[in-house]
């Protein structure tokens, strides 16, 4: 008997995945455990395992396509076996084979996944294609993919039957063979035109030789790791209060401590050791005491936590990831810096579980290996503050006794959120992270 394997949860807060790239195709043996298809969630990228046996009868997507958590992805069955009643929106199941409930109320015996969520809904690549041509895919009222949907295939096939009307003429009802618009587009205008009608050719001015306005461009749209990102940057802007306060740490502590852990014994595993991990260290033992910090403000509700839950910014070929080191205040400092290399490789590969990507506390931003100084970084809602770390500046300095010297100085800019913290405690929070920075071989050891 058929089976549908369905979109596996990866993770719990995981709602859709996006399908890269099929590795089988319709009509392929499969064994359970067997790779189905490489997909990306909207933080990392990973494989999905056939949870059943048998033939692949049918693909219920196309590459590309963005599939919900638990909704049917393939077929699987004997070849030649009937699978009519299975595929959604599907009505061709035979009476004889359907259940003596469905009989009785036919419009049940399409499968509950074929759900009004997915009536209209078109596919990236569609999308993509109908931008391009400047054609309202919403027009096309039926599709020829998986619960109606819209695909590449039928956007094409209403390109090719032409003309493409603007949505002007479209409200207006416009009706008509050829059109005067941009790319050929039928417009308001050419709704009372025949093409016996239209204006002689007159001269006009030629363009400069090679030009090309607006020249060559390419459409698509915001999807995976990207389209998360916007949709947080953009809530995090509208939704809070934020203030951001700059000020500048001694380095030649973590300087010289990094220089010491470079050169140490390799047998005792010191030598990954960066200047980013001893600065995040050094936050993880300043935020406890300001659990304000260390917050997450939902719906007018605050709440302090008591562990430390790190995120630190990730650039990955995907896009920024924010990995999370859990309870990062009790970790000494070589294991503190081997779980930031393993959930930093992983974000890069994209084979970090989807669960280290969020339940941050707080995060670090370190952008100083670019020379950038200071900027405003944007905090990772929910939580209340985000600390921007740049690059180490050489300022000059005037001693007690009036001579000048030159100190290297790590820039540091501090986001919060003024809902719940003042500027006030934002400053003493600097002042003890800078402290903190400055007296890191202390810090390490307490």
């Amino acid at each position: 008997m058929a089976t549908i394997v369905v979109m596996p949860q990866l993770g719990n807060s995981v709602e859709s995945c996006i399908i890269v790239e099929w590795m089988i195709a319709e009509g392929d043996s499969v064994a359970v455990d067997q790779t189905l298809a490489s997909i990306e969630t909207d933080k990392s990228t990973m494989e999905v395992p056939s949870t059943a046996e048998g033939t692949v009868l049918k693909l219920l997507w196309e590459e590309g396509d963005e599939v919900p958590v638990k909704d049917p992805l393939i077929i699987v069955g004997e070849p030649g076996e009937d699978i009519s009643g299975l595929v959604p929106g599907d009505d061709a199941a035979p009476v004889e084979d359907a259940p003596e409930k469905a009989i009785a109320a036919p419009e049940q015996a399409v499968p509950a996944f074929a759900t009004e969520r997915a009536t209209g809904a078109v596919s990236p690549r569609a999308r993509a294609l109908a931008a391009s041509a400047g054609l309202d895919a919403s027009t096309i009222t039926e599709g020829s993919g998986p619960h109606g949907r819209v695909i590449e295939r039928d956007v094409a096939a209403a390109i090719a039957a032409g003309p493409v009307l603007t949505s002007a003429a479209r409200a207006a009802g416009v009706q008509a063979t050829e059109g005067t618009g941009i790319g050929g587009r039928v417009s308001v205008a050419d709704g009372g035109r025949t093409p016996e009608a239209a204006p002689a050719s007159r001269p006009v001015a030629s363009a400069p030789a090679g030009a090309d306005y607006p020249g060559a461009s390419t459409t698509a749209p915001l999807k995976g790791v990207r389209k998360v990102v916007a949709k947080r940057m953009m809530e995090s802007l509208t939704t809070t209060a934020q203030l951001t306060l700059n000020t500048t740490a001694n380095a030649a502590g973590i300087l010289a401590m990094r220089k010491k852990v470079k050169n140490a014994d390799p047998a005792l595993g010191l030598g990954k050791i960066t200047l980013n991990d001893l600065v995040c260290f050094a936050v993880s033992r300043t935020l406890p005491k300001y659990p304000v910090f260390n917050a997450h403000l939902e719906d007018g509700v605050l709440t302090q936590f008591e562990q430390v839950h790190l995120g630190f910014a990730c650039d990955t070929p995907r896009g920024l990831l924010v990995p999370v080191i859990r309870s990062a205040q009790t970790l000494g400092l070589k294991v503190f810096s081997d779980e930031a290399k393993r959930l930093a490789g992983g974000a890069i590969d994209g084979t970090i579980a989807p669960d280290f990507l969020s339940g941050g506390t707080f995060t670090v931003s370190n952008i100083g290996s670019f020379g950038i100084e200071t900027f405003t970084p944007v905090i990772n809602l929910p939580q209340t503050a985000i600390l921007g770390v740049g690059a180490i500046t050489p300022r000059p300095v005037v001693a007690p006794d009036g001579t000048i010297s030159v100190e290297q100085r790590l820039n540091l800019s501090l986001t919060i959120d003024h809902q719940v913290i003042d500027g006030a405690d934002g400053a003493r929070f600097l002042r003890d992270l800078v402290a903190a920075i400055d007296n890191i071989d202390v810090t390490v050891l307490a």
